[in-house]
């Protein structure tokens, strides 16, 4: 199983950015995708998760912000970022969890700054 994420950059304080990510291979269907992040000499933090039900969750930090989606045919996860703040800096990966595997992307690095 390969996680392909994408988007990320640069934004000013305020703005928007979105970070998707693709699975391939064989994922066993019941499963939960999520984002994690991690700021510079800061652990790596749960941003938000959905499980293939559509039950999500998210940090509350990011709550009411960020939204986070999927496409179940697709295998894809959309994470939706609005109203960015420096906080939000860091690099961010996405993450899929099933009963027997655990399964990480490589990062993306997300960048709040004016």
């Amino acid at each position: 199983v390969q996680l392909q994420a994408s988007g990320g950059g640069l934004v000013q304080p305020g703005g928007s950015l979105s970070v998707s990510c693709a699975a391939s291979g064989s994922i066993f269907r019941l499963n939960v995708m999520g984002w994690y992040r991690q700021a510079p000499g800061m652990q790596r933090e749960l941003v938000a998760s959905i499980t293939s039900r559509g039950d999500t969750n998210y940090a509350d930090s990011v709550k009411g912000r960020f939204t986070i989606s999927r496409d179940n045919a697709k295998n894809t996860v959309l994470l939706q970022m609005n109203s960015l703040k420096p906080e939000d800096t860091a690099v961010y990966y996405c993450n899929v969890k099933t009963a027997y595997n655990n399964y990480w992307g490589q990062g993306t690095l997300v960048t709040v700054s004016s």
